[in-house]
C-alpha cells in the first residue's frame, strides 16, 4: 500500500457533522464536519487508553471529546482538556493525535496520508466531469475481498470485459486489443483503446441509430488509486471514476461516481446505478480469485503482453515508489507485546513540523524512536 498520496476516503455527502469512522491503509480514522464546513480527519485513537474517537461526541467550537474519560481534542489533534485533571494542571506534551490535511473536491473527502511537507505532495487527480453541467452523477459503494491494487487493475484491463462481462460490456465474438499508445507522466496514465461494441439490446437498442464497428474507451489510472473507465458511445459519453480504497492488504472499500452526459434525467439514475452494481458483481467473482493475492514486486513474476501496457506501467512507477519508500511497510507498524497485535500508524505532517516532539507520541512509528516518552507536562 502506498503512503504520501491524498487519498479519496469518502463521499463529501456523507460526511455530516456527527463523528464516525473510516479506514485506510488498514489505520482507522474519526471524520467530521466542522461549523465552517471543513473536514476535519483524526486518528481514530485516543493517546490515553485507546478509545475510539469516533464514538465520542463534539463539545465547544468542533472539539471531540473521547467516550471513554472525555479528553478533548481540537481538529488539528492536539487535547485540550483531561477533565480529571485538577484546574491547575497541565497538559502533557504527548496528548495529540495525528491531524490529517483534508481537501474536499470533486464530491470526494481527501485525506494526505503521509508526512511531507504541502510543497512536495503529489497532484489530485483531475476530474472535469464533476463540474461540467452536462453531466449527470450518481454514486454507488461495495466492499472486494482482495487487495486494491487487484481492483485498480482490473478496471484499467480492457481485454476481460469481453469474458467477464460478457455482451453486458463487452464483445467476446470480437475480442482482440488493437495496439495503443500510452499518455502519462509520473502520477498517471492514460491510454485511448479501441474495442468493439457489443450487441445493442432493450433501451440501448433503442439509442443506437447506426451501431458503430469500433467505439472509443479510455482507460486510466491516478495515483494512488484512482481508476478511469470512460466510453465514447454514438449517443454520449460514459465515464467511471472508481476509488479503490485498501481496507487492509486483502480487503477493499470501492467508492464509484459515475457520470454521463445523456439520459441526464433523475429516473434514469436507478438503471445507471443497476449497471454498475452488475458490472462489479461480475468483476467480483474473477478478482477476490485472483492469486497471488498481492501484485508481484518482480515484474516478471507475471506474463505480460502488449494489452497488459496500463499495468505495466502502473508496476513500474509502483517498484520505482517503493523503492523511494513510500510505501506502507514495517516502519508504519506498531506491534504490541501481545501475539497478534498489530496496527498501521501513518505518520501525519505534525510529527515532520515538530521534532522536538518525536518522541512524545504516544503510538510510535518505528522511524519515530522506540524509547518510552515520560509524562512531561
Amino acid at each position: 500500500m502506498l503512503k504520501n498520496f491524498w487519498y479519496a476516503v469518502e463521499f463529501s455527502h456523507a460526511v455530516q457533522r456527527q463523528p464516525r469512522k473510516i479506514t485506510c491503509l488498514g489505520q482507522d480514522f474519526v471524520v467530521w464536519r466542522r461549523r465552517n464546513g471543513e473536514v476535519a480527519v483524526l486518528s481514530d485513537l485516543c493517546v490515553h487508553r485507546g478509545g475510539a474517537l469516533s464514538m465520542g461526541k463534539l463539545v465547544g467550537d468542533d472539539r471531540i471529546a473521547c467516550p471513554y474519560h472525555g479528553w478533548e481534542y481540537e481538529p488539528d489533534g492536539t487535547c485540550v482538556k483531561i477533565p480529571a485533571n485538577p484546574v491547575d494542571r497541565g497538559i502533557p506534551k504527548k496528548a495529540r493525535v495525528d491531524a490529517y490535511p483534508v481537501i474536499e473536491r470533486y464530491g470526494m473527502v481527501w485525506a494526505f496520508l503521509g508526512d511531507l511537507p504541502e510543497e512536495q505532495r503529489p497532484p489530485i487527480p483531475h476530474i472535469p466531469e464533476h463540474d461540467d453541467p452536462s453531466y449527470r452523477a450518481v454514486y454507488f459503494e461495495t466492499t472486494i475481498e482482495a487487495n486494491y491494487e487487484r481492483t485498480m487493475e482490473n478496471v484499467v484491463d480492457a481485454a476481460h470485459a469481453p469474458f467477464v462481462h460478457g455482451t453486458a460490456f463487452g464483445n467476446p465474438d470480437k475480442p482482440q486489443i488493437p495496439d495503443f499508445e500510452l499518455s502519462q507522466d509520473e502520477w498517471r496514465c492514460e491510454a485511448d483503446i479501441l474495442m468493439s461494441p457489443p450487441p445493442a439490446k432493450g433501451r440501448w437498442k433503442r439509442l443506437y441509430k447506426d451501431k458503430p464497428e469500433q467505439v472509443v474507451v479510455t482507460n486510466g489510472w491516478y495515483l494512488p488509486n484512482v481508476v478511469k473507465l470512460h466510453v465514447r458511445l454514438p449517443f454520449g459519453d460514459m465515464l467511471l471514476y472508481d476509488f479503490n480504497i485498501p481496507l487492509t492488504q486483502d480487503r477493499t472499500l470501492i467508492k464509484i461516481i459515475g457520470y454521463r452526459n445523456f439520459l441526464t434525467s433523475k429516473w434514469a439514475d436507478k438503471n445507471a446505478v443497476q449497471r454498475i452494481s452488475k458490472i462489479l458483481e461480475q468483476d467480483r467473482v474473477v478478482v477476490e480469485a485472483q492469486r497471488p493475492e498481492l501484485l508481484p514486486f518482480d515484474l516478471s513474476a507475471e506474463l505480460h503482453i502488449r494489452s497488459d501496457a496500463l499495468q505495466v506501467a502502473y508496476r513500474r512507477r509502483r517498484r520505482e515508489l517503493i523503492e523511494r519508500g513510500w510505501w506502507v511497510g514495517d516502519d508504519d507498524v506498531v506491534t504490541g507485546d501481545v501475539p497478534r497485535r498489530r496496527a498501521t500508524v501513518i505518520p501525519s505532517p505534525a510529527r515532520r513540523d515538530n521534532p522536538e516532539l518525536a518522541r512524545a507520541w504516544v503510538h510510535k512509528t518505528r522511524g519515530g524512536g522506540d524509547e518510552p516518552a515520560g509524562d512531561t507536562e
